[in-house]
């Protein structure tokens, strides 16, 4: 085997994506792909009610069936001292404590796990097991139950919310948002397998590190007992940002039958085991004066959330961000259902918030007879945080917006709704913008090079389809010179340097800054190295050094040129090896920073059938500096296309009376595909940040998809000159709603 291993990282550098040809053979393997020597297989028996309790569980007849070597539930299962009791159980925040209660939360709870040798096996076996309960009430009906649900402040207010009651000009409006689903291409699957005290998981995950310490603290081990591999990711969208109990019961099974156990959950079971985006309820209040300033703003939200996880979407926060409200108060609730736990999903929150405050700014500009674009520009807070006060380290959204406006066409937009018809057709245009923290997390990266200069590039991180492993070859690349061909990357295993989740939009701001900082100490340690026995480089610095495909030199290139093989036997090296770790620093406390997007569409409407069609979508993106041109405006148009789907399909049909979850497959659970996007063209202000991180990307993944729901409602209404403000708008909504 040589210095490259093609089985163990994404080999070919292409144009594209590193990964790529390793995808495309199938030589990159995903986590049910594996291969593990002896593995078995388990199917997980779910609950057939939303609430009550086990009486009974009938397992004879499964455990009779050829092939099944055992059957793990409440009754029989390994223990997890981290739910040894309650108060356990809630320090672990993990949830759900899977397998240590009879109790039921939710229709599909897992509530028995069936191992035997091969799948099918597992999967008829499972089929056997029944299940008597003692049935209790439940509520899975979130507006319903939302109305006796308390509102609490969400934040710190800002001046007098009483100051602006009695403005000329003011919208006060609910919103509604129905549960979305993230439906990843690849189904979450995991392989556990244990060796004495020692566990190596295979994982869909968008954080190996975060899932090796969620384990090790219910199980009391060391993180270094843990290894978890999640090299290839079929979609993530915020699914794998947490462990969820099938992991947990894939790990049990492999400690109770002593064999590696492969658990992949079905498509169906995708829908109430991974997360959704909550269903939601806003309420807006806001006025202006005659000019357009807007003076106060009052924001109450509630999301749903299971019974067993307060999850609090975040819903307001975006509302402290974009604009300069100076008189703001903002509140939110959770919603306790018998549904199982959601999670973040693609532009957490804030893509739900913004729908309501973008959708409300555009009902005001119909008031004011203002250009939507124009009331825009008279209240964004472009020079500082309106929430900390802090200045904004870069914020190029006024850019963004005027970028926009110019690809759109705005100016052929019609400022009277329902005023712009082709045959049957009404036309219309939208906009509205989006605004995301742009965050940064301590990573580590590690090289490994050899005598003749191929490099290694390490991180635990995972690239979930962003182009992670493509970014920090380009990084490597224009820092050193070193020909992309001789770089190769490795990540996604816990045991290599240490990196935060690949989520929020945090990826490449966090591991754009340890690339640069490894890269530095490479150059430190070969200075180290040659001053052995070349003078000339005593006392160099890391920016003193040039490297090349063949070796290093000093400050011009050529100037005391000194080959890699020298260094390697001068110093009697086989490789050399060096780690560094980036983080955020005390520019936080001196800088605020974000993300932002301007997002733009042009609609048909149908006036006899109530079809909408999206004929055109601009989205203008500053994101700090582009690392990765062709994998960024990817990560836009995929985000832009969830956007759409939010607008105008998305919805999670829940059965009142049963409990159920309806249509909880890809035929039932309406999404859009290439047939209902348009082209989507994607411009980046790609203007650096010279704060945030060495690199100057500040993560582009969650706005571009804030936004995008309500340019597209906003499109609509300038079509018809009707309101919708719950989603999705549906054609029959067209027809019964004003």
């Amino acid at each position: 085997m040589g210095f490259f291993d093609e089985t163990e990282m994404y080999t070919i550098p292409v144009d594209g994506r590193v990964e790529a040809l390793a995808k495309v053979t199938g030589k990159g393997k995903y986590a049910a792909e594996y291969e593990v020597e002896n593995v078995c297989y388990a199917v997980l028996v779910t609950s057939e009610i939303p609430s009550g309790k086990i009486k009974t569980l009938q397992l004879d007849l499964a455990k009779q069936a050829e092939g099944v070597l055992d059957i793990i539930s409440h009754l029989k299962k390994p223990a997890v001292p981290g739910f040894a009791d309650e108060a356990k159980i809630k320090e672990s925040k993990f949830g759900l404590p899977v397998f240590h209660t009879d109790t039921i939360y939710f229709k599909g709870q897992p509530i028995a796990l069936v191992i035997a040798n091969t799948f099918e096996e597992a999967t008829y076996a499972a089929s056997l097991v029944k299940a008597d309960y003692e049935k209790a009430p439940f509520e899975v009906d979130f507006n319903k139950a939302r109305i006796n649900t308390e509102l609490k402040p969400a934040g710190k207010e800002r001046g007098n919310i009483d100051a602006w009651k009695n403005l000329p000009f003011s919208v006060e409006q609910e919103y509604n948002i129905a549960e979305e689903v993230h439906n990843p291409m690849e189904m979450h699957a995991t392989i556990a397998q244990w060796d004495g005290n020692k566990l190596k998981l295979y994982d869909k995950n968008q954080g190996v590190n975060g899932v090796q310490k969620t384990i090790s603290g219910l199980f009391n081990l060391p993180t270094d007992n843990i290894q978890v591999f999640s090299e290839f990711v079929g979609g993530g969208f915020g699914s794998g940002l947490k462990v969820w109990p099938h992991v947990l019961a894939a790990v049990l099974g492999a400690k109770q039958v002593n064999r590696p156990v492969k658990l992949m959950l079905t498509r169906p079971q995708m829908f109430h085991s991974v997360g959704y985006r909550p269903a939601s309820w806003q309420k807006i209040k806001l006025g202006a004066d005659s000019t357009g300033k807007i003076l106060g703003i009052h924001h109450q939200a509630k999301n749903g959330c299971a019974i067993y996880d307060p999850f609090s979407d975040g819903i307001t926060r975006v509302t402290r961000l974009i604009y300069q409200f100076d008189n703001l108060k903002t509140e939110n609730a959770v919603v306790p259902l018998n549904l199982s736990a959601p999670t973040w999903m693609r532009g957490p929150g804030d893509c739900t918030g913004d729908f309501a405050v973008e959708s409300a700014m555009d009902e005001l500009s119909y008031q004011l007879k203002m250009d939507p674009v124009e009331l825009r520009y008279k209240n964004l807070a472009l020079d500082k945080n309106p929430d900390t006060g802090l200045p904004w380290s870069t914020n190029y959204l006024k850019e963004a917006v005027q970028k926009g406006a110019e690809m759109i066409g705005w100016n052929q937009r019609k400022s009277v709704p329902n005023s712009q018809t082709e045959g049957d057709w009404k036309i219309g245009y939208g906009m509205a913008v989006g605004m995301w923290n742009a965050g940064r997390n301590k990573a580590s990266a590690g090289i490994v090079m050899d005598k003749e200069g191929n490099i290694i590039l390490q991180t635990a991180m995972t690239d979930i389809g962003t182009g992670t492993g493509t970014g920090m070859l380009n990084i490597l690349h224009d820092a050193t010179g070193i020909s992309k061909s001789k770089i190769k990357i490795q990540l996604g295993n816990s045991d290599l340097p240490p990196a935060g989740s690949q989520g929020g939009s945090t990826g490449m701001s966090s591991i754009s800054g340890a690339v640069v900082a490894v890269i530095d100490v490479l150059k430190l340690k070969l200075t180290e190295y040659i001053t052995k026995f070349d003078s000339a480089y005593k006392n160099s610095t890391a920016k003193d050094l040039l490297l090349s495909d063949t070796g290093v030199s000093l400050n011009k290139a050529g100037q005391h040129f000194v080959p890699y093989q020298k260094i390697w036997e001068g110093n009697n090296l086989t490789l050399l090896e060096v780690e560094a770790s980036s983080g955020p620093g005390d520019e936080r406390s001196k800088y605020s920073f974000c993300s932002s997007a301007a997002h733009f569409c042009k609609v048909r409407v149908n006036s006899k059938t109530g079809k909408i069609v999206v004929e055109k979508m601009v989205a203008v993106v500053d994101g700090g500096k582009v690392i990765n041109p062709k994998p960024a405006t990817n990560q836009i148009t995929g985000a832009a296309v969830g956007g759409i789907g939010m607008a105008l399909m998305e919805k999670q049909m829940i059965d009142g009376k049963l409990g159920s979850l309806v249509g909880n497959d890809l035929a039932g659970y309406h999404f859009p595909v290439n047939a209902d996007a348009p082209m989507i063209e994607v411009a980046f202000i790609n203007k650096p940040d010279p704060n945030i991180n060495p690199s100057g990307a500040k993560g582009l993944g969650e706005v571009g998809i804030i936004g995008v729901a309500p340019a597209i409602a906003n499109a609509v209404f300038n079509a018809t000159g009707k309101r919708f403000r719950d989603l999705p708008i549906t054609p029959e909504k067209f027809f019964s709603e004003s």
